[in-house]
């Protein structure tokens, strides 16, 4: 089975192409917010490079949220044409898992975290033992400050990835959390991390059509928060 991935939910736009679960080659790039002119280039170069046509694609996985709006529907709109035309199914994965799953297997727990700005981080809590990732916390968008305070009943090593890191590293270090960071170098996501798990979704079932696959904002806009804070303001009559 060839497996098409893509993930462009952050600043990192990146595609990859497993064969029965194992990476075969893989772009990554993070260079501007130009994903829209980037990922079908990508998409072609990358077929071109491994001597496959769309047609030798047998599943389409895409990391569907949480993380930027416009770069989330770059992806899920491009994974659902592709697998109309091809009539092929869709695994949905979680851009917070695949991140996780990119540090591999730890003591304690993985807390990702991507960066929504204002302080608020898009975040999750995982548990990786072999192959397995178990979601302690299903992902979420808080407040770094709640975030750590939930993290202080956690008695255990808390492992943090993504590119929030770099921002709150030092705010995380005076929480008193047992906490311990990536390299810089990890704080990029991976589409080969969301291929492998879509690998696994494929084997248990857990793939959709091309109808039914969506982005999974967590939260909503900035824009739609300031219509409705906006409506909430005017006075009635």
């Amino acid at each position: 089975m060839n497996i098409l991935a893509l993930d462009t939910s952050g600043a990192t736009a990146t595609a990859a192409i497993a064969k029965d679960g194992f990476i075969t080659g893989e772009i990554i790039l993070r260079h501007g917010k130009t994903h829209s002119r980037k990922v079908i280039p990508m998409l072609e170069a990358l077929l071109g490079m491994l001597d496959l046509k769309p047609g030798d694609i047998n599943l389409l996985a895409v990391a569907n949220g949480p993380g930027s709006f416009t770069g989330l529907r770059i992806g899920v709109v491009t994974a659902k044409a592709m697998a109309y035309a091809l009539n092929i199914p869709v695994a949905e994965v979680s851009g917070l898992m695949a991140l996780a799953y990119i540090s591999g297997e730890r003591n304690g727990v993985i807390c990702p975290i991507m960066d929504a700005r204002n302080r608020q981080v898009y975040t999750g809590i995982y548990r990786i033992q072999g192959e397995t990732v178990t979601a302690v916390k299903h992902d979420t968008g808080m407040s770094i400050e709640n975030l750590t305070e939930e993290l202080k009943n956690i008695k255990e090593d808390v492992y943090f990835i993504g590119d929030a890191v770099p921002l709150y590293e030092e705010f995380i270090k005076d929480q008193g959390i047992h906490a311990f960071f990536a390299s810089y170098e990890l704080f990029t996501n991976r589409a080969a991390a969301v291929a492998r798990l879509a690998w696994f979704m494929n084997n248990e079932g857990k793939v959709t059509d091309a109808f039914s696959a969506s982005p999974n904002y967590i939260r909503k806009s900035q824009a739609e928060r300031m219509r409705e804070k906006e409506a909430g303001s005017r006075p009635c009559g």
